[in-house]
């Protein structure tokens, strides 16, 4: 599982823990560790480094590993960039040849200044407007390079600046801190439209907010962000997420000084394996749960056979179908348990699936109505949403499964909106309706009333398809009837669904269709539960 933590209690544990140890001893701890995963991305001697997918083909007689390789730092004025100078030092000691671009020189870390320049680092101004600082290299300079053009009131960059960004096998992103907010400056945008190399993001990439995952302007896209102490959620959640790379921990020891509930987790294959039910010996259909479902109608007959194929897969010891579909449904699945309605005659469940393919005419009402009187858990989705406000209230636990664009419709905002703040709208939509809602999209989130939020890691791009919706739906409603809480349900289903469409794509991935999700399912199960 990975643990994510809001900026303010890090940055509470590193106050308690820095005042148990030696002034400047946890940040060279960050530095060590950073340079560790610098030296494994340049590779080991006589084998080239791995690319990134920005790097440019490598320079004629360049170096393998670290030694003669060349590492540019971008560093801010945040301990962000003392960290960057304090690991750019260590990779000048293993040979290579280390610039370090200051954006803000006059407050530029004094010490990691003093490292780089005592283990034989460069140091550059990243503008011609900077002031020298002791021991740097201003673009004024003699054999400085030529100042790049800049449009009316931006600040002139430096040539020997963006020549060093340019020429490195490594870029180092120590701009800004995770305290930041709001997207990068012009100069620091410019210089990064000149990196050609990996570029490895020192505890998250500058720009996106460390918190929500927002990102408001520009900001850095790393190979590799390489996190201290602690994840933060923006790394877990798009927007940010997707620019983040991949993720490096490195342990700093903060632990003991965390809380122990954290903002949001990221549950992996072993958290979801406890969380999957498994018959007992003694166990009947009706034991294992049943699960109804209300989806579908005369124009959308699809959705319903594609909700009864994830409930088939979901655990549950039968699926009950009620609606127009009925013909359809048996057709491909003659295990089904079919009832013309209403809802509440069609015999036992534990827990209902309403909304896919339901469509808006009054027997679409009326269904979800009854649905929503019933006293066993319920999962709303699609059409059930549009119609949800006007259902009556829940006693029973309900679990909400909107889209973006659903969801813009329940809070009153605009969907660009819910996309760029998915942390912030999937709390919002929990609170609102007193329900557990999962938000789908590049990350789906999980929130209910209380607890962390939790972030599906699994999915790939190729499930944006048609019907995929309503096989999880289907899916996690069978999750629900064999017994586990919404927020369980929610986060097991979504993160099997989101494997078997891994499985169906493959590397690098290609077309996939809704029932070869649903077909792919028990393959995506047998691999959790066997690690």
């Amino acid at each position: 599982m990975r643990t994510a933590y809001r900026v303010e209690t890090v940055r509470t544990a590193e106050r308690e823990l820095m005042a148990r140890l030696p002034e400047g001893a946890l940040m060279r701890r960050a530095a060590a560790g950073l340079a560790a995963a610098c030296v494994e991305l340049l590779g080991p001697p006589g084998r080239p480094a791995p690319a990134g997918p920005r790097r440019r083909p490598r320079r004629p007689g360049g170096p393998s590993g670290t030694y003669g390789a060349r590492v540019t730092l971008l560093v801010g004025s945040g301990d962000n960039g003392g960290d960057a100078l304090y690991a750019g030092a260590l990779l000048a000691r293993r040979g290579a040849g280390v610039t370090a671009v200051l954006l803000s020189p006059d407050r530029a870390h004094p010490g990691g200044l003093r490292a780089l320049r005592t283990a034989g680092g460069r140091i550059v101004h990243a503008t011609t407007a900077a002031t020298a600082t002791p021991g740097t290299t201003p673009a004024t300079a003699p054999g400085a390079g030529p100042a790049e053009t800049a449009g009316p009131g931006e600040t002139p960059v430096s040539g020997e600046a963006v020549a060093a960004v340019a020429g490195a096998d490594l870029v180092i992103d120590g701009i800004v801190g995770i305290g930041g907010r709001g997207g990068l400056r012009p100069v620091a945008e410019r210089l990064l439209e000149s990196v050609r190399a990996p570029l490895v993001a020192v505890d998250l990439p500058s720009g996106v907010d460390a918190d929500s995952g927002e990102v408001s302007g520009a900001a850095v896209t790393a190979d590799l962000t390489v996190t201290f102490g602690a994840y933060k959620p923006g790394l877990l959640i798009d927007p940010a997420h997707e620019r983040a790379g991949a993720l490096r921990l490195i342990d700093i020891g903060l632990g003991p000084f965390l809380p122990p509930e954290p903002d949001a987790v990221a549950l992996q294959h072993a958290d979801i394996a406890r969380l999957l039910p498994a018959p007992a010996p003694e166990s009947d259909k009706y034991r294992r749960g049943v699960v109804g479902v209300v989806a579908g109608s005369a124009r959308y007959p699809g959705a319903a056979v594609l909700a009864v194929a994830g409930a088939l897969r979901g655990g549950a010891g039968a699926v009950r179908y009620v609606g127009p579909a009925a013909d359809a449904v048996i057709a491909r699945f003659p295990e089904t348990l079919v009832h013309a309605g209403p809802p509440h005659k069609a015999g036992r469940v534990q827990a209902w699936v309403v909304g896919p393919g339901l469509g808006d005419d009054e027997d679409a009402r009326r269904a979800l109505a009854d649905v929503v009187a019933s006293d066993v858990p319920v999962l709303v989705d699609a059409d059930g949403l549009r119609l949800l406000p006007d259902a009556g209230e829940r006693r029973a636990p309900t679990l909400l499964t909107p889209h973006a664009g659903e969801a813009a419709a329940l809070l009153g905002t605009s969907r660009a909106e819910v996309e760029a703040n998915r942390l912030r709208s999937v709390r919002a939509l929990a609170e609102r309706f007193g329900a557990t809602a999962l938000l789908k999209g590049s990350t789906t989130l999980i929130a209910s009333a209380t607890g962390p939020v939790r972030v599906n890691p699994t999915g790939t791009g190729w499930l944006a398809t048609a019907g995929s919706g309503d096989v999880l739906s289907g899916l996690v409603g069978s999750l629900l009837a064999a017994g586990l809480h919404p927020r369980d349900a929610a986060a097991a289903g979504a993160y099997l669904h989101g494997l078997a469409a891994r499985r169906v794509a493959g590397r690098p991935g290609s077309p996939i269709t809704a029932h070869e999700v649903a077909q792919a399912l028990p393959g995506a199960w047998a691999d959790v539960r066997t690690g």
